[in-house]
C-alpha cells in the first residue's frame, strides 16, 4: 500500500471520528423552537398601527380556521378552477408588501403593513373568461362581497396573510384577508375561503345588501346607492 493511500485512509478515518463525535455533542437536542414574529410599529418612517387596533365586528365573531383542512377555491368564470391548501398558496405565488389604511363605518382606522399575494395571480392561474367582471369573496363564516374585477388588477391588491411583519392574528382574518384598499371596511373580507369570479356586477354581499354601497368608495358615503 503506497504512503499516498495510507494517508487518504487515515483522513476519512479522522473525518468519520468527527463525524461521530459532532453527533454525539449533538444528539438527543431537540431542534431550536420557533419564536413569534415581532410586530413592527414603524415603516419606512412612518407609524403603524397595532393589529390589536381593530374592533371586533364580524357577524359571527373570529372564526378559527383549521390550517391543515382549509382550502382556498379560485371557480366560477375560469378556464381552470382550483383549490389550494394555505402551503400552497404561500410557495406558489409572488409575495407582496404594501401599508394600507382600513377605515371602518364605525368611524375609526387602523394603517398597517400586509403581506400577501396578489388576487390577480390567483385568477391569472385560473385563467379568467371574457365575460367575468366582478368577483366575489366569500369567508368561512358565510360572509360575502365583491369587488369588479378591474379593480382588482388595476389596483395589485393583495389577499393578505401577514400584517406588520407577523402572521395575521385569528381575529384579523387568518389564514387571508382581503385588503380592499380605498374602500370602507365592510369590503375587506376576513379568512377568505373562496374566490368566484362571475359576470354579474349588481352581486350584493351581506352589508351590501342590507342597504350600504356596493361600491364601497371612501370618496362616497357607504349608505345609499
Amino acid at each position: 500500500m503506497s504512503s499516498t493511500t495510507v494517508s487518504g485512509v487515515a483522513l476519512l478515518g479522522l473525518c468519520l471520528v468527527l463525524a461521530a463525535l459532532l453527533a454525539g455533542c449533538l444528539g438527543g437536542q431537540a431542534p431550536p423552537a420557533r419564536l413569534a414574529g415581532v410586530e413592527v410599529r414603524n415603516y419606512e418612517g412612518k407609524p403603524l398601527s397595532s393589529v390589536n387596533d381593530f374592533r371586533e365586528n364580524s357577524i359571527a365573531g373570529p372564526q378559527h380556521v383549521d390550517i391543515a383542512t382549509y382550502r382556498l377555491a379560485v371557480h366560477g368564470l375560469v378556464g381552470e378552477p382550483k383549490t389550494y391548501t394555505y402551503d400552497q398558496v404561500l410557495a406558489g405565488f409572488p409575495h407582496y408588501q404594501k401599508v394600507v389604511t382600513l377605515s371602518c363605518v364605525e368611524g375609526w382606522d387602523a394603517t398597517i403593513l400586509w403581506e400577501g399575494v396578489k388576487v390577480s395571480d390567483l385568477v391569472a392561474a385560473s385563467g379568467a373568461d371574457p365575460r367575468a367582471n366582478t368577483v366575489v369573496f366569500t369567508a368561512v363564516d358565510g360572509y360575502t362581497s365583491s369587488e369588479p374585477l378591474d379593480y382588482l388588477t388595476a389596483n395589485n391588491i393583495l389577499l393578505a396573510y401577514r400584517m406588520n411583519n407577523i402572521t395575521m392574528p385569528a381575529e384579523r382574518g387568518y389564514p387571508f384577508e382581503l385588503v380592499a384598499e380605498d374602500k370602507w371596511g365592510y369590503k375587506w373580507v376576513k379568512w377568505v375561503t373562496d374566490i368566484n369570479l362571475t359576470d354579474d356586477p349588481s352581486y350584493r354581499g351581506y352589508w351590501e345588501s342590507r342597504g350600504y354601497t356596493n361600491s364601497g368608495d371612501l370618496n362616497q358615503s357607504f349608505l345609499g346607492e
